[in-house]
């Protein structure tokens, strides 16, 4: 599916980097352009596409500090910069736009819904949401801004693909390794998702392309991107069971959202050798998914790639119902709370009602 990036703050702009370098390696060629949007003009540099600076009149290029109210001011005051630098890059040919961004942060978080918005108002083709959950440990910031932007964003985006932090972290990895880490996991199974109906090598038997992509994200709300790969035998009989339980670890253990299983539609993708595929395979992974996601639109096809390896996908659309989403909702408002109330307790209290306490002590 050809597409184009839009990298919104930090997160966003570093994993906006990530699928195009991915895609470049791969030759896949589904990634038609790309920029980067942030209000700090620090995080834009290095990034090998074009970038956008919003908010110079307010903060000076130095960033919003967090504030996602702030940013998605920011953003609504200079849309027009940004669709500037998109001028161009939104050919006849491109089937969908990606906003990219972290939700926990200040830019990505505020920015991209207000983005979203606008692209839907002006493009006539799908505009998806591509979010990054903060982790548990980062922070309660962090919490409160990714639960607030992600209601936004899956509400003004055609559909909001999200990936949890906790889902790819490992334990003694540091912050930086372990974002760089999450980014490759990412552009592993969002690369080959977009590659996915390209004319790469062979020709698939049973055809997945854009359609069915947009078809299982048609009902909108939060998706999921789950994957799995092993070694493939050569002859194709031999790879059904590797086909079934692939499917199974990119289901059970390898999405984008952990736990989320129960799906509105699904759609699955078995990529390797053309002659290692087993069709009877595909079609018995596709009944699985169908019984596992509760879903009557599990839509199933594989997807022709010289490799010695046997990958599978499995895109999710409708995910709402995840007990991983509830759980990560929730810690997002004990977050809001606790932090409304830390607030109350700062506040200064009045001077005739200290004057009449009985909690201090007479002197006399």
């Amino acid at each position: 599916m050809k597409s184009v990036l839009i990298g919104v703050g930090q997160a966003g702009g570093k994993l906006a980097r990530e699928l195009v370098e991915h895609d470049e390696r791969m030759g896949f060629g589904s990634i038609r352009g790309a920029v980067a949007v942030n209000t700090a003009e620090a995080d834009l540099r290095g990034l090998p596409f074009e970038t956008v600076l919003v908010g110079q009149d307010r903060v000076k290029g130095h960033g919003v500090g967090g504030d996602n109210e702030l940013g998605a001011e920011l953003m609504q005051s200079d849309t027009r910069e940004v669709l500037s630098a998109l001028d161009g890059r939104i050919s006849a040919d491109v089937e969908s736009i990606f906003v990219v961004a972290g939700l926990g942060g200040g830019t990505g978080s505020g920015g991209a819904p207000v983005l979203a918005k606008e692209l839907k108002r002006i493009y006539d083709i799908p505009v998806y949401g591509l979010g990054i959950l903060p982790g548990r440990d980062e922070g309660s910031m962090y919490q409160v801004n990714a639960g607030r932007s992600l209601k936004t964003l899956a509400r003004e985006a055609d559909a909001l693909l999200l990936v949890d932090n906790d889902a790819f972290r490992s334990a003694g990895e540091s912050i930086t390794e372990g974002f760089d880490a999450i980014n490759e996991e990412i552009a592993r199974r969002v690369g080959l998702l977009l590659a996915s109906g390209e004319a790469v090598e062979g020709v698939a038997e049973s055809v997945v392309d854009s359609s069915e992509i947009i078809n299982t994200l048609r009902g909108g709300g939060i998706a999921a991107l789950g994957y799995a790969s092993a070694e493939a035998a050569p002859d194709a009989e031999e790879n059904i069971n590797t086909v079934m339980s692939t499917t199974r670890r990119a289901l059970l253990t390898g999405s984008s959202l952990p736990d989320a299983t129960d799906a509105d539609a699904a759609l699955l993708i078995v990529a390797g050798e053309q002659d290692a595929i087993p069709r009877k395979g595909v079609e018995r992974a596709r009944r699985w998914v169908e019984e596992e996601t509760g879903s009557l639109q599990v839509r199933g096809g594989d997807f022709p790639l010289s490799s010695g390896r046997l990958a599978t996908l499995v895109l999710l659309g409708g995910v709402e119902r995840s007990e991983r989403l509830e759980t990560f909702m929730q810690r997002a408002k004990d977050a809001q709370e606790a932090d409304e109330e830390a607030e109350a307790e700062e506040e200064p209290a009045d001077a005739a009602e200290m004057w009449a306490s009985d909690d201090l002590d007479d002197l006399l």
